[in-house]
């Protein structure tokens, strides 16, 4: 009989997977984003909330604070370090105005978490009691995470467009959130449950949302592609009479 512990380190290694593939599955917007040089109508919330959200799931997975959760500290490291990446895209891409929004959050978001390892370490002296605070304020930074693409759906339904919403994002928030809900149930962490959970559930709404307006958004790229060419098509014509008269 396949044991507690082999089940959980195996969904523990498909969740590193999904996770890793949800972190790499925007490479396709940000190199578009490089090749035009701007980043036209993307939110950076959602990677602003990422950021902040592999950080302290960094700081949970710590031997220090969650004994035993090398996995956690594994997915979210490598999670961390794309989101750096994706972020100076970001700034190198913004205007002036956005740059300084992104890079003050950054800047924000690093001194809380250096703010909370100072805390566990030199305040709360138990491993129980670390797990339940950094894990407590983890959860919320993980619905905010999932949460985060929100304000990109409120657009979807605003202009019918699912332009500015990446598909692959929101498949691989579905399939890592499954699995890592799947993963704290053995044993059971509400830490990690909750706003995996949560976060399956946010990509099922996105998923509806891509389904639902993938058509009108194929519709509306190619009559944007066409304009040009209808603007080269009207093209004076002088014929002798005129150039007579």
């Amino acid at each position: 009989m396949v044991s507690e512990e082999t089940v959980r380190t195996v969904l523990g290694v498909a969740g590193n997977i999904t996770a890793i593939t949800l972190f790499l599955s925007t490479i396709p917007t940000f190199y578009r984003i490089w090749k035009k040089g701007s980043v036209e109508q993307y939110s950076p919330v959602p990677y602003l909330a990422t950021f902040f959200n592999c950080g302290l799931w960094v700081l949970y997975g710590m031997p220090f604070v969650h004994p035993d959760s090398l996995l956690v500290v594994t997915t979210n490291g490598v999670g961390l370090v794309i989101e750096i990446g994706y972020l100076l895209i970001f700034l190198v891409c913004s205007d002036t105005r956005k740059r300084f929004q992104v890079a003050m959050m950054m800047l924000l978001e690093v001194f809380v978490i250096g703010g909370f390892v100072l805390f566990v370490l030199t305040v709360v002296h138990t491993t129980h009691k670390r797990s339940t605070i950094v894990g407590s304020i983890s959860v919320a930074a993980s619905i905010l995470m999932y949460a985060s693409p929100l304000s990109v759906m409120k657009l979807v339904i605003t202009t019918k467009s699912v332009e500015y919403m990446p598909f692959l994002l929101s498949l691989f928030c579905l399939c890592n959130g499954l699995c890592w809900f799947v993963y704290a149930l053995f044993p059971f962490d509400p830490f990690i449950a909750v706003p995996n959970g949560m976060g399956a559930l946010f990509g099922i709404l996105q998923l509806i949302l891509y389904a639902t307006f993938y058509k009108s958004t194929k519709r509306m790229l190619a009559a944007r592609k066409e304009e040009p060419e209808l603007g080269l098509a009207v093209v004076p014509i002088h014929n002798g009479d005129d150039a007579k008269a």
